[in-house]
Protein backbone atom coordinates (compact mmCIF):
# COMPACT_ATOMS: atom_id res chain seq x y z
CA UNK A 1 0.00 0.00 0.00
CA UNK A 2 1.42 3.32 -1.24
CA UNK A 3 0.79 6.24 1.26
CA UNK A 4 1.97 10.00 1.68
CA UNK A 5 2.56 10.03 5.11
CA UNK A 6 3.30 13.56 5.55
CA UNK A 7 -0.21 13.86 3.87
CA UNK A 8 -1.82 11.37 6.05
CA UNK A 9 -0.53 12.87 8.96
CA UNK A 10 -1.95 16.46 8.12
CA UNK A 11 -5.02 15.11 7.93
CA UNK A 12 -5.06 13.18 10.76
CA UNK A 13 -4.13 15.68 12.82
CA UNK A 14 -6.85 18.19 11.70
CA UNK A 15 -9.41 15.66 12.25
CA UNK A 16 -8.35 14.80 15.95
CA UNK A 17 -8.30 18.48 16.60
CA UNK A 18 -11.80 19.05 15.02
CA UNK A 19 -12.96 16.11 17.33
CA UNK A 20 -11.14 17.03 19.60
CA UNK A 21 -13.39 20.46 19.84
CA UNK A 22 -16.72 19.13 19.19
CA UNK A 23 -15.77 16.92 22.30
CA UNK A 24 -14.95 19.97 24.68
CA UNK A 25 -18.26 21.80 23.66
CA UNK A 26 -20.22 18.42 25.10
CA UNK A 27 -17.59 18.52 28.14
CA UNK A 28 -18.59 21.59 29.19
CA UNK A 29 -21.93 21.77 28.51
CA UNK A 30 -24.09 21.03 31.41
CA UNK A 31 -25.46 17.86 30.71
CA UNK A 32 -24.58 15.12 28.28
CA UNK A 33 -26.20 12.15 27.20
CA UNK A 34 -24.78 8.17 28.66
CA UNK A 35 -25.99 5.28 27.37
CA UNK A 36 -24.72 1.77 27.72
CA UNK A 37 -23.25 -0.46 24.99
CA UNK A 38 -24.01 -3.92 24.17
CA UNK A 39 -21.32 -4.66 26.25
CA UNK A 40 -21.92 -2.81 28.82
CA UNK A 41 -19.85 -0.44 28.56
CA UNK A 42 -20.76 3.49 28.31
CA UNK A 43 -20.97 5.13 25.48
CA UNK A 44 -22.01 9.34 25.19
CA UNK A 45 -22.95 11.70 22.37
CA UNK A 46 -19.51 13.08 21.94
CA UNK A 47 -18.22 9.29 21.51
CA UNK A 48 -21.08 9.50 18.68
CA UNK A 49 -20.24 12.53 17.33
CA UNK A 50 -16.56 12.63 17.21
CA UNK A 51 -16.54 9.38 15.29
CA UNK A 52 -18.80 10.90 12.59
CA UNK A 53 -16.64 13.49 12.27
CA UNK A 54 -13.34 11.15 12.06
CA UNK A 55 -15.32 8.85 9.72
CA UNK A 56 -16.47 11.66 7.42
CA UNK A 57 -13.18 12.64 6.80
CA UNK A 58 -11.26 9.65 6.56
CA UNK A 59 -13.97 8.13 4.47
CA UNK A 60 -13.67 11.15 2.10
CA UNK A 61 -9.85 11.70 2.39
CA UNK A 62 -8.51 8.13 2.28
CA UNK A 63 -11.72 5.94 -0.04
CA UNK A 64 -9.35 3.28 -0.81
CA UNK A 65 -7.95 2.05 2.90
CA UNK A 66 -10.12 -0.25 5.26
CA UNK A 67 -11.59 2.07 8.39
CA UNK A 68 -12.53 0.51 11.91
CA UNK A 69 -13.56 2.46 14.60
CA UNK A 70 -14.78 1.60 18.44
CA UNK A 71 -18.29 2.88 17.63
CA UNK A 72 -18.84 0.78 14.07
CA UNK A 73 -16.64 -2.33 14.79
CA UNK A 74 -19.56 -4.52 14.90
CA UNK A 75 -19.85 -4.27 11.03
CA UNK A 76 -16.47 -5.05 10.55
CA UNK A 77 -14.12 -8.25 9.93
CA UNK A 78 -11.18 -7.50 8.58
CA UNK A 79 -9.67 -9.80 5.76
CA UNK A 80 -6.99 -7.08 5.51
CA UNK A 81 -3.91 -6.08 6.85
CA UNK A 82 -3.85 -2.40 6.22
CA UNK A 83 -6.24 -0.26 7.66
CA UNK A 84 -6.87 2.82 9.43
CA UNK A 85 -8.53 2.24 13.05
CA UNK A 86 -9.82 4.77 15.18
CA UNK A 87 -11.04 5.37 18.69
CA UNK A 88 -12.64 8.93 18.63
CA UNK A 89 -12.87 9.23 22.54
CA UNK A 90 -11.04 6.60 24.49
CA UNK A 91 -11.10 7.53 28.70
CA UNK A 92 -15.07 7.34 28.50
CA UNK A 93 -15.24 6.86 31.93
CA UNK A 94 -13.27 9.48 32.90
CA UNK A 95 -15.24 11.67 30.66
CA UNK A 96 -18.27 10.83 32.04
CA UNK A 97 -16.64 11.75 35.57
CA UNK A 98 -15.34 15.28 33.86
CA UNK A 99 -11.32 13.89 35.49
CA UNK A 100 -9.82 14.86 31.52
CA UNK A 101 -7.38 12.04 31.14
CA UNK A 102 -9.59 11.00 27.60
CA UNK A 103 -8.30 11.34 24.50
CA UNK A 104 -8.84 11.19 20.42
CA UNK A 105 -6.83 8.36 18.72
CA UNK A 106 -6.20 7.77 15.18
CA UNK A 107 -3.96 5.05 13.64
CA UNK A 108 -3.18 3.47 10.50
CA UNK A 109 -1.96 -0.16 10.94
CA UNK A 110 0.10 -1.75 7.99
CA UNK A 111 1.17 -5.54 7.90
CA UNK A 112 -0.55 -5.57 11.35
CA UNK A 113 1.34 -3.06 12.79
CA UNK A 114 0.78 0.82 13.74
CA UNK A 115 3.43 2.72 11.48
CA UNK A 116 1.64 5.87 12.06
CA UNK A 117 -0.56 7.88 14.95
CA UNK A 118 -2.42 10.73 16.55
CA UNK A 119 -2.74 11.40 20.49
CA UNK A 120 -4.88 13.96 21.60
CA UNK A 121 -5.85 15.02 24.84
CA UNK A 122 -8.15 18.06 24.52
CA UNK A 123 -8.78 18.33 28.12
CA UNK A 124 -4.92 18.36 28.99
CA UNK A 125 -3.86 20.16 26.20
CA UNK A 126 -1.32 17.64 25.11
CA UNK A 127 -1.26 16.62 21.63
CA UNK A 128 1.28 13.53 20.60
CA UNK A 129 1.87 12.02 17.06
CA UNK A 130 4.32 10.60 14.59
CA UNK A 131 5.19 12.70 11.89
CA UNK A 132 5.77 11.58 8.60
CA UNK A 133 8.61 10.41 8.72
CA UNK A 134 7.81 8.03 11.92
CA UNK A 135 9.48 10.39 14.54
CA UNK A 136 7.36 10.84 17.38
CA UNK A 137 6.79 14.64 18.81
CA UNK A 138 4.33 16.42 21.24
CA UNK A 139 2.86 19.63 19.59
CA UNK A 140 2.61 22.69 21.66
CA UNK A 141 -0.74 24.81 21.97
CA UNK A 142 -2.66 26.49 20.35
CA UNK A 143 -3.26 23.93 18.03
CA UNK A 144 -4.19 25.15 14.99
CA UNK A 145 -5.59 23.08 12.76
CA UNK A 146 -4.09 24.90 9.78
CA UNK A 147 -1.13 25.99 11.38
CA UNK A 148 1.76 23.39 12.99
CA UNK A 149 2.54 24.76 16.70
CA UNK A 150 6.00 23.94 17.98
CA UNK A 151 7.17 19.99 17.67
CA UNK A 152 9.47 18.95 20.11
CA UNK A 153 10.89 15.25 19.11
CA UNK A 154 10.25 13.09 21.90
CA UNK A 155 12.23 9.89 23.23
CA UNK A 156 11.73 6.79 25.98
CA UNK A 157 14.01 6.61 28.93
CA UNK A 158 16.66 4.67 29.63
CA UNK A 159 15.37 2.80 32.72
CA UNK A 160 17.10 2.17 36.25
CA UNK A 161 16.20 -1.05 37.00
CA UNK A 162 17.02 -0.44 40.70
CA UNK A 163 14.39 2.61 40.36
CA UNK A 164 11.67 2.48 37.82
CA UNK A 165 8.40 4.72 37.24
CA UNK A 166 5.59 3.21 36.43
CA UNK A 167 2.10 4.23 35.02
CA UNK A 168 -1.10 2.45 35.12
CA UNK A 169 -4.60 2.54 34.51
CA UNK A 170 -6.70 4.68 36.44
CA UNK A 171 -10.18 3.03 36.02
CA UNK A 172 -8.84 -0.08 35.77
CA UNK A 173 -6.18 -1.34 38.07
CA UNK A 174 -6.15 -4.39 40.05
CA UNK A 175 -4.61 -6.69 41.83
CA UNK A 176 -3.23 -8.71 39.15
CA UNK A 177 -2.01 -5.20 37.78
CA UNK A 178 -0.50 -4.38 41.17
CA UNK A 179 1.48 -7.86 41.89
CA UNK A 180 2.90 -7.75 38.11
CA UNK A 181 4.36 -4.54 39.34
CA UNK A 182 5.61 -5.93 42.83
CA UNK A 183 8.31 -8.17 40.78
CA UNK A 184 10.04 -4.50 39.97
CA UNK A 185 12.13 -2.05 42.10
CA UNK A 186 10.09 1.11 41.42
CA UNK A 187 10.66 4.29 42.43
CA UNK A 188 7.14 5.78 41.89
CA UNK A 189 3.95 5.12 40.42
CA UNK A 190 1.09 7.08 38.67
CA UNK A 191 -2.15 6.89 37.27
CA UNK A 192 -3.25 8.06 34.18
CA UNK A 193 -6.41 7.41 31.72
CA UNK A 194 -7.16 6.20 28.28
CA UNK A 195 -3.82 6.24 25.73
CA UNK A 196 -1.97 8.98 27.52
CA UNK A 197 -0.56 6.18 29.25
CA UNK A 198 1.80 4.93 26.02
CA UNK A 199 2.16 8.76 25.56
CA UNK A 200 4.07 8.63 29.19
CA UNK A 201 6.09 6.01 28.50
CA UNK A 202 7.17 7.51 24.52
CA UNK A 203 8.06 10.97 26.42
CA UNK A 204 10.15 9.35 29.07
CA UNK A 205 7.79 10.20 32.16
CA UNK A 206 7.07 6.79 32.61
CA UNK A 207 9.37 3.68 32.15
CA UNK A 208 6.61 1.06 31.16
CA UNK A 209 2.91 0.38 31.50
CA UNK A 210 1.90 -2.96 31.99
CA UNK A 211 -1.92 -3.96 31.07
CA UNK A 212 -3.65 -6.86 32.27
CA UNK A 213 -7.18 -6.44 31.59
CA UNK A 214 -9.52 -6.19 28.56
CA UNK A 215 -8.14 -3.98 26.00
CA UNK A 216 -9.58 -3.61 21.91
CA UNK A 217 -6.80 -2.65 18.82
CA UNK A 218 -8.68 0.90 18.77
CA UNK A 219 -7.85 1.45 22.27
CA UNK A 220 -4.04 0.92 21.84
CA UNK A 221 -2.56 1.33 18.12
CA UNK A 222 -2.49 5.38 17.78
CA UNK A 223 -0.59 4.78 21.54
CA UNK A 224 1.44 2.36 20.06
CA UNK A 225 2.28 4.24 17.39
CA UNK A 226 3.91 7.28 18.72
CA UNK A 227 4.95 5.02 21.50
CA UNK A 228 7.03 3.01 18.84
CA UNK A 229 8.27 6.49 16.82
CA UNK A 230 9.46 7.48 20.25
CA UNK A 231 11.83 4.14 20.56
CA UNK A 232 9.48 2.04 22.48
CA UNK A 233 7.99 -0.89 21.97
CA UNK A 234 4.20 -2.88 22.61
CA UNK A 235 4.91 -6.70 24.00
CA UNK A 236 2.59 -9.48 24.71
CA UNK A 237 2.89 -10.52 27.99
CA UNK A 238 2.32 -14.11 28.08
CA UNK A 239 5.87 -14.56 25.11
CA UNK A 240 6.84 -10.70 25.00
CA UNK A 241 6.61 -10.84 21.41
CA UNK A 242 5.46 -7.69 19.43
CA UNK A 243 1.20 -6.84 20.07
CA UNK A 244 0.13 -7.09 16.57
CA UNK A 245 -2.82 -5.91 14.58
CA UNK A 246 -6.32 -6.99 12.84
CA UNK A 247 -7.33 -9.98 15.17
CA UNK A 248 -10.42 -11.54 14.13
CA UNK A 249 -12.38 -10.11 16.97
CA UNK A 250 -10.22 -6.95 17.44
CA UNK A 251 -9.38 -7.86 21.32
CA UNK A 252 -5.87 -7.81 22.69
CA UNK A 253 -3.75 -10.24 24.61
CA UNK A 254 -2.34 -8.69 27.99
CA UNK A 255 0.51 -6.27 27.09
CA UNK A 256 3.43 -4.25 28.48
CA UNK A 257 3.99 -0.67 26.82
CA UNK A 258 7.79 -0.44 27.53
CA UNK A 259 11.11 1.50 27.11
CA UNK A 260 13.24 -1.19 25.68
CA UNK A 261 15.69 -1.06 28.35
CA UNK A 262 13.30 -2.65 31.03
CA UNK A 263 14.21 -5.91 31.87
CA UNK A 264 10.71 -7.47 31.65
CA UNK A 265 8.84 -10.82 33.17
CA UNK A 266 6.45 -12.57 31.45
CA UNK A 267 2.85 -13.42 32.71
Amino acid sequence: MAVDYDALMQTLRRLALEAGDRIMEIYQSDDFDVRSKSDSSPVTEADEAADALISEGLRKTFPDIALVTEEQSETHRLDVRDFLIVDPLDGTKEFIHRRGDFTVNIALVENGQPTRGIVYAPAKNRLFYTRGDGQSVEETGPFDTETVGQLVPIHVSSPDMSALMVVASKSHRDQATDDYINQYAVKDSKSAGSSLKFCLVATGEADFYPRLGRTMEWDTAAGHAVLEGAGGQVLRLDDLAPLSYGKPTFANPFFVATAPGVKLSKV
